[in-house]
């Protein structure tokens, strides 16, 4: 029998059958991605003298484009579709003075908090109350701007008539929650979402018809083509959820259900949701809403036993993600690396639904040889 081509391989996991190995995710989508410094050392242990290229031309987020020669070397089973930035975006932060914020087409600034790391620290709707205050903002992003969706569908086109991998639709940062946060901050968001509920939906409805805006055109272009496509919003933390059950079915599931059948109407592609943490109460939910795959099985709290992940949802989710980015990655050994793959695998992979993947990108303190011991582990 001849070995399964990488497309195949993740679709049959998909399907919830199993594979001839466990797939590979790594760059297909910021999640899966890689920090410069891991990508830089991770270059120099292949051998390899590659140039750095950046997510979305977004040098500041600090996550690389990794090469394709890089990807095969690893033998990543995925490839990503990509939007882009209007190019006024691209123009203003090339002229700005040196050191100072990053500002997006939202309007949302990210200081340098250290030589290098920027980070969303500029909230511009940070002190609005008020619906009035929402219609009123100046500055939120044209969709309709052509250069967003340029050269994703000859990409999505050419990967798809190639057939050889997954192709995963990564438009950035289509997340209801998380895009709202980011335009009041944190604490004044969930403050108001707490005692301030019709603003704080207002809000996020306005976010969502901006998002639908713009994954509309970007599944016009690409989503023949798509096998997974990716959404999600952060809901854990640690040990715990940032709202209560409750909240979420109240507020947040509503935006959620709809932005989701948005999507199927447009794409036959799996539902790929990410959202960092412990989101173990709110599966039940996100089954109902139509995700197919979660991101990234976080393995903290109830989400640490993964054993009763799989055994309580193995058949109506799949499971992407996993190997630890705080701890393992980092400060693990490549044979320690390897265990806690082998762990996940003969957990999660058994009559398929787990795709093989970090805990979100792999930040710049991992060794290279940790990578490498990831991505080979299930190879043997």
């Amino acid at each position: 029998m001849s070995p399964m081509t990488s497309r195949e391989r993740v679709l049959i996991t998909l399907n919830h059958e199993q594979p001839d190995r466990v797939p590979l995710v790594l760059g297909g989508d910021l999640t899966t991605g890689i920090q410069t410094g891991a990508y830089q050392r991770l270059k120099q242990a292949l051998g390899m003298e590659l140039e750095d290229r950046y997510l979305y031309d977004w040098p500041e987020l600090g996550a690389v484009d990794p090469d394709e020669a890089v990807l095969r070397a690893l033998g990543s089973d995925v490839r990503g579709v990509f939007d882009r930035f209007p190019k006024a975006t691209y123009a203003r932060n090339a002229a700005r003075p040196p050191h100072s914020p990053y500002v997006n087409d939202w309007g949302v600034g990210s200081p340098e908090i250290s030589p290098g790391n920027f980070y969303p620290g500029i909230h511009p709707l940070e002190k609005a109350v008020t619906i009035e205050e929402i219609t009123r903002y100046p500055d939120w992003p044209d969709m309709s701007d052509p250069d967003r969706v340029a050269g994703a569908a000859e990409r999505a086109a050419a990967l798809a008539q190639k057939g050889e991998y997954a192709v995963i639709g990564s438009p950035w940062l289509l997340f209801p929650l998380e895009r709202s946060v980011q335009m009041q901050g944190m604490q004044a968001f969930f403050i108001n979402l707490a005692s301030n509920p019709d603003f704080a939906v207002a809000l996020l409805r306005h976010v969502l018809e901006l998002c639908k805006a713009l994954m509309d055109p970007f599944l016009r272009a690409v989503g023949e083509h798509l096998d997974m496509i990716v959404t999600g919003d952060d809901l854990g933390t640690q040990e715990s959820l940032l709202v209560s059950p409750r909240m979420y079915r109240r507020l947040i599931k509503p935006i959620h259900a709809e932005w989701l059948a948005f999507i199927r109407e447009r794409t036959k592609a799996k539902i790929y949701f990410h959202s960092d943490g412990d989101v173990f109460l709110l599966l039940d939910d996100f089954v109902e809403i139509g995700v197919d795959i979660l991101n990234p099985v976080q393995a903290s709290g109830r989400m640490a036993d993964i054993a009763a992940l799989k055994q309580r949802y193995g058949k109506r989710l799949c499971f992407c993600g996993g190997v630890d980015t705080q701890h393992l990655l980092p400060n693990g050994s490549p044979a320690e690396v390897r265990a806690g793959v082998r762990r996940m695998v003969e957990t999660l992979g058994p009559g398929g639904g787990y795709l093989l993947a970090s805990v979100h990108s792999i930040t710049n303190d991992v060794p290279a040889e940790n990578i490498l011991a990831m991505a080979g582990a299930e190879r043997g």
